[in-house]
């Protein structure tokens, strides 16, 4: 049997695990309290007839004990919802505690207006637009710095590989090698840009050295040497002679130049950047006495 006086005396003066006190009022934890104090009239374990309200997903609903269903603890609280209109809620309430007493029924409204108003706050806090204020750890800090410096260091060290190899194949250092497109048109734009400088900065002009022909055509020299030498001799020689000098000046010509051009395209391999002098090439006829300048 249940007796409200002697349960307020155990809870008040032995122990109560609802029970938090604080320097100025003692408070009550339980959820179905509904002034949140711990008194007499306000405890819902030392009275068999009491009614709260409790939120339940943005939902009011009303919670009524009575002493008849004290025995089934599942079926203590009986609830009713109640509706989102304020005024309607409050019609609800009178209609289900007409003759309760009216210091509970009081509470209750109280309870419900408080309510009611933090639901209309947050719903407001919902629509407007806030600053999210979020803390982020040092840890994470630093990471992210020391792999921005490595991407970085990263980057550099690509442009550098890519030069060297764009350098490497200008030079021809590995022959013919199968590579993408995209590389290909860079290596000929680079090249078409850098060639039409080097030869505007730097004109280059070869003569003929001392390799394989050259005794050849000093022989050559000598034979024309003796042969202007004569001096009548040679003005009695007739047409013969002057076509046949004419073929061998015109081959050696031929000769010059394609030596000339072998040498200035295996220069340009070599070094582009060494400049070299300028030399002429001179080549004689003999019919004229005088000496022809070809530049290279």
């Amino acid at each position: 049997m249940q007796h409200d006086e002697v349960i307020w005396q155990v809870i008040r003066h032995n122990h109560c695990s609802y029970m938090a006190k604080i320097p100025t009022v003692i408070l009550c934890r339980n959820p179905y309290n509904v002034t949140g104090l711990c008194n007499r009239s306000s405890c819902p374990l030392a009275n068999s007839r009491y009614a709260t309200i409790r939120d339940d997903n943005g939902v009011f609903y009303l919670y009524m004990k009575t002493i008849e269903r004290a025995h089934m603890p599942k079926d203590l609280w009986e609830r009713v919802k109640l509706p989102r209109n304020y005024e309607k809620a409050l019609e609800v309430i009178d209609k289900h505690l007409m003759y309760w007493p009216k210091l509970l029924i009081h509470k209750i409204k109280q309870r419900l207006t408080k309510m009611t108003q933090y639901r209309i706050r947050m719903r407001k806090l919902a629509l407007k637009t806030r600053e999210k204020i979020k803390t982020l750890p040092r840890k994470e800090q630093k990471r992210e710095a020391r792999r921005e410096a490595k991407a970085e260091i990263a980057a550099v060290l690509d442009k550098a590989i890519k030069k060297e190899l764009v350098e490497r194949l200008q030079k021809q250092v590995y022959g013919i090698v199968n590579i993408r497109e995209e590389v290909i048109k860079e290596i000929i734009a680079d090249a078409q840009q850098i060639q039409p400088e080097d030869e505007e900065d730097h004109p280059v002009e070869f003569v003929e050295g001392y390799e394989s022909g050259e005794e050849d055509d000093i022989e050559d020299f000598d034979g024309f040497e003796s042969q202007g030498g004569d001096g009548d001799e040679n003005e009695n020689a007739g047409s013969t002679d002057d076509e046949e000098a004419e073929a061998l000046d015109q081959r050696r010509a031929r000769r010059k130049m394609t030596l000339a051009s072998k040498r200035h395209e295996k220069d340009i391999l070599d070094s582009k950047s060494k400049k070299k002098a300028r030399v002429l090439v001179e080549v004689e006829h003999e019919d004229a006495d005088e000496r022809q300048r070809l530049v290279m």
